[in-house]
C-alpha cells in the first residue's frame, strides 16, 4: 500500500487551488450486522455512494480508500478527496433532481443523507441516528496530505499503532469463506507513475549505499518492545541454574519485564527496497547526479 500510494500521481486531485482537500468517514449504525452481513455487502455500499456522486455532481471520485474496524467490529471507510463546492444536482437535471435523496445540498449534508439512504437501515429510528452521525468531513486532515508521501504516511499509520491495532481486525461474522471484506484499500481516478531505469551491479550498490546513508539522516524512529535490562546487563530468559553438582533447574524462569524504546530505522538493509519522499522526480535527479560523479572518478 505505502509503494502504491507513493507512485499515484495526485495532480488530478490537488491540481485545483480553489477546492481543498478533506478526509471522509464513513461509519455504520449500532446494529451494523443487520445492514453488513458481510465485506461484500459494505463494498456494495462504497460502490453505491460512488455511483449516487456522480449522479449528484456530475464528476466522478478522485480519492484514495481504506476500510478500518471500530472496536466493536463495524467497519468505517476513510476516503481523502476533494469534496465539490455548491449543492448537488446539476442545472440541466434541477428538475428531476428533486426526487433523488439529498439534492440540492451542500456536500456535507448530502453526504449524510445519501449514505444513510444507501445503508438503509429497516429500523427509522437507528436510520435517523445513523443520518446524524454516520459521516464525517474533516478538512484539517485532509490539508496535513499534501504530496504522496504525506498520504502514504497518514494511511500508513492510520490504525497501525498498538492501541489500535484492532482496526484491522475482521470481525468474526466476516471472517467466514466468502464473508472476507476483499481489499483494505484502493484509489479512483488516479494512476500510478513510474518509471524504470536500468543500472549496472556497480551503480545499484553506490546508489543503495547513498539512499540508506540519506534515510539514516533523517532521523527516523519507530517504537520497538524490548526486554528490560538491569544496570545495563541484559537477563537470561532462561531457566536459572542452581548448585554446582547435578546442576539442577528451577521449572518457573523469572519473569521479563517489557518496556517501549525509539530505535533508528534502516532502509534498505539488504541493498532492496525503497524510499517515500516528498518528491520523487528532485530525489531521483539528485542521485542520478550522484551516481554521474562517482562513475567519473572512476573512470579517471
Amino acid at each position: 500500500m505505502v509503494r502504491a500510494l507513493c507512485e499515484l500521481d495526485y495532480h488530478p486531485m490537488l491540481a485545483d487551488p480553489t477546492r481543498v482537500p478533506a478526509m471522509v468517514t464513513l461509519t455504520y449504525p449500532g446494529d451494523w450486522l443487520t445492514v453488513a452481513p458481510n465485506g461484500k455487502a459494505a463494498k456494495r455500499h462504497l460502490q453505491a455512494l460512488r455511483k449516487r456522486y456522480v449522479k449528484a455532481w456530475d464528476q466522478d471520485i478522485t480519492a484514495v480508500w481504506k476500510l478500518e474496524f471500530q472496536r466493536r467490529g463495524a467497519p468505517h471507510f476513510h476516503l481523502l478527496m476533494v469534496p465539490p463546492h455548491g449543492v448537488s444536482g446539476t442545472p440541466g437535471a434541477r428538475a428531476r433532481a428533486s426526487a433523488w435523496v439529498g439534492a440540492g445540498l451542500p456536500f456535507r449534508q448530502w453526504l449524510s443523507a445519501v449514505w444513510a439512504d444507501i445503508v438503509a437501515h429497516p429500523d427509522p429510528a437507528e436510520r435517523e441516528r445513523h443520518q446524524l452521525a454516520g459521516t464525517g468531513v474533516d478538512y484539517a486532515e485532509g490539508l496535513r496530505v499534501t504530496d504522496p508521501k504525506r498520504v502514504a504516511v497518514y494511511f500508513t499509520k492510520h490504525g497501525s499503532f498498538s492501541a489500535k491495532e484492532y482496526q484491522n481486525c475482521v470481525p468474526e461474522p466476516w471472517q467466514e469463506p466468502g464473508q472476507g471484506p476483499g481489499r483494505f484499500w484502493g484509489y479512483w481516478k488516479l494512476e500510478r507513475v513510474a518509471i524504470a531505469v536500468e543500472v549496472t551491479h556497480d551503480q545499484a550498490d553506490r546508489a543503495a549505499r547513498i539512499i540508506r546513508r540519506w534515510a539514516r539522516a533523517q532521523g527516523t524512529t519507530r517504537q520497538v518492545t524490548v526486554a528490560r535490562t538491569k544496570l545495563g546487563r541484559p537477563r537470561s530468559e532462561q531457566a536459572i541454574i542452581q548448585g554446582l553438582a547435578g546442576a539442577q533447574l528451577v521449572d518457573q524462569p523469572p519473569a521479563v519485564q517489557l518496556r517501549k524504546v525509539r530505535r533508528r530505522v534502516r532502509r534498505l538493509g539488504t541493498g532492496r527496497g525503497f524510499v517515500s519522499v516528498n518528491n520523487g522526480q528532485t530525489f531521483a535527479m539528485s542521485l542520478s547526479r550522484a551516481l554521474s560523479i562517482w562513475d567519473g572518478s572512476v573512470l579517471q
